[in-house]
């Protein structure tokens, strides 16, 4: 058989996901205001939501990866915003119907989650992955997260 070819991919965050946190914060608003808790708790649980909500879309506005690369041999590449390039180990995947969501880690330690959303990446891209990573080996990076 021979070895699979190198895939390589530009990075960006998945807007797709953001609307989905912000409606999905939205609910839990929703769902504050109609339990039936002293008006002080709601004001604090509403807070919490919103601090919760701008937190995760901050941390994905500021996602250091421009660039991934999974090469033939098996090694990941990052390129990062700097511009420098670093190695990394992939930690573990999981395949949620059209949506791949990668966690990576580089060598200076650092982690980063990529989500490969079909507004973010093209539908063949993630195919490859896909059959890639099924015949990934169990020791080498969990399926789970």
């Amino acid at each position: 058989m021979t070895s699979a070819p190198a895939i390589g991919f530009e990075y960006r965050p998945s807007r797709l996901f953001g609307r989905c946190l912000v409606a999905m914060a939205g609910l839990a608003g929703l769902a504050v205001v109609l339990a039936g808790v002293g008006l002080w708790l709601k004001a604090l649980l509403l807070a919490g939501v919103g601090i919760a909500l701008f937190r995760v879309l901050a941390a994905q506005a500021q996602q250091p990866v421009r660039a991934a690369g999974w090469a033939a041999d098996g090694n990941w590449g990052l390129r990062l915003h700097q511009g420098q390039d670093v190695v990394a180990v992939l930690l573990s995947f999981r395949v949620l119907g059209m949506f791949l969501l990668l966690r990576l880690r580089s060598t200076e330690g650092r982690e980063a989650a990529l989500l490969l959303a079909p507004d973010n990446s093209d539908a063949d891209l993630r195919r490859r992955l896909r059959m890639r990573l099924a015949t990934v080996k169990s020791e080498e990076a969990t399926p789970r997260f």
